[in-house]
């Protein structure tokens, strides 16, 4: 690693303004993603502020319904509350499906937002990379691409966003909280990453000096027949090729709300809102769900070597909706 400076941050305030005027600087809290980003240089922090040590470590009921998690909640502690278990069962299965027990243990609400793509392109700098070095190319539009996006990629990035528990937060339209050298702001979850475009090299719509210090979950009545499939080459310890999170409302045999998002396909979690919009009035049966998982694939765009994935979503869709049509569980 290149030579560093460490600072234990006080307050948010502290740690923004500390960000604010050093460009270079990034913050640290569990680590379990940047730490191995630097040490293969991918990135070069001139000092890492610590803020876990600040008061952004409690999940608590917010009026009229949902929760407040603090940005340095563990991952292990949001799958394990009992509201999240009890009343968004997705999230849980989602946080539980990713990583290993020890870095849930330490990985933080926050920095799971932020974690970078696990593109191998990206990580090896024998190759170019426009995320790494924005102009210098995307090697994985002409090269090995099985894990790479389906929708919302661009000539200059085809990498997807790496996160289980993104997915679900993106389902139950979550806001994350934020705070910056021009103060507090909410930032809708559907609306916080972003798409490669131009600019690769960015991955969220942060300020400079901006802080995630939350994210709320609104009161989601339905969320309790959610859903979480990740579809991956092994059972354990492995990214998604697909993932996908669903909720349904019924009024007997009747959708009055739907709720579907995916991983593993785009450089952000995927909203397929047509398909949800679809879905409204229909009846909850397979006929049902077929038809709303071809809509939901409709724009998809395979490349050279992953065009399963848009069968493989297609039944991950059909399936999670299925089994939130019966009140959700584990499938």
């Amino acid at each position: 690693m290149n030579k560093f400076s460490y600072i234990r941050a006080t307050s948010v305030n502290d740690a923004v303004q500390r960000a604010s005027t050093d460009k270079d600087a990034m913050f640290i809290a569990g680590g379990t993603n940047l730490v191995d980003r630097m040490k293969v240089f991918l990135d070069e922090p001139s000092q890492l502020i610590d803020i876990s040590r600040l008061e952004m470590q409690r999940i608590e009921p917010i009026a009229g319904g949902g929760l407040r998690i603090g940005a340095l909640v563990s991952n292990t502690a949001v799958a394990d509350h009992p509201d999240v278990r009890r009343n968004y069962p997705m999230l849980t299965r989602a946080i539980l499906s990713g990583a290993s027990q020890q870095i849930r243990n330490v990985a933080s609400v926050g920095g799971n937002l932020l974690q970078r793509t696990r593109c191998p392109y990206y990580y090896d700098t024998a190759f170019p990379c426009n995320k790494r070095e924005p102009g210098s190319g995307c090697p994985a539009a002409t090269g090995i691409n099985r894990m790479h996006a389906i929708f919302g990629a661009s000539d200059q990035c085809l990498a997807v966003h790496p996160s289980d528990m993104c997915v679900p937060l993106a389902a139950l339209d979550a806001i994350v909280e934020v705070e910056g050298p021009k103060g507090k702001r909410q930032i809708p979850f559907t609306e916080f990453h972003r798409l490669p475009g131009n600019t690769p090299q960015l991955d969220a719509n942060l300020e400079p000096g901006e802080l995630i210090t939350a994210v709320v979950v609104p009161p989601v009545p339905f969320a309790k027949s959610g859903v979480y499939l990740k579809l991956r080459d092994r059972a354990s310890y492995a990214f998604a090729l697909v993932s996908v999170a669903t909720a349904l409302d019924l009024a007997g045999d009747s959708i009055k709300d739907a709720r579907i998002a995916m991983g593993g396909v785009a450089h952000k979690p995927w909203r397929p809102t047509d398909a949800e919009k679809f879905l409204i009035g229909k009846p909850a049966n397979v006929e049902t769900f077929q038809q709303a998982a071809e809509i939901a694939l409709q724009g998809a765009k395979p490349l050279t070597h992953n065009s399963f994935k848009v069968e493989l979503a297609k039944r991950a869709i059909k399936r999670s909706l299925t089994v939130s049509a019966k009140g959700g569980g584990v499938i």
